[in-house]
């Protein structure tokens, strides 16, 4: 699984690495975000759930964010 280290990008740059990342992978692919940033989870959480794009969003420790994207639709 590719992995997007956004450690210290603060909006919207993680964002737009997940827009990139969307736009250059195919359906039924995923990827991972980790980030540090608890605003960029928000952000995220409301585009995904725009485009109906399943996610799952873990905190594998204090502050930092582990977001698993999958594309399931074009």
């Amino acid at each position: 699984m590719h992995k997007i280290d956004c450690f210290g990008d603060i909006c919207p740059i993680p964002l737009l690495k997940m827009q990139n990342e969307l736009d250059h992978i195919q359906v039924g692919e995923s990827f991972m975000l980790v980030v540090d940033h608890s605003c960029v989870i928000e952000s995220i959480k409301e585009y995904l759930d725009k485009r109906k794009i399943s996610f799952e969003v873990d905190e594998v420790i204090n502050g930092v964010w582990e977001i698993i994207v999958t594309k399931e639709t074009t």
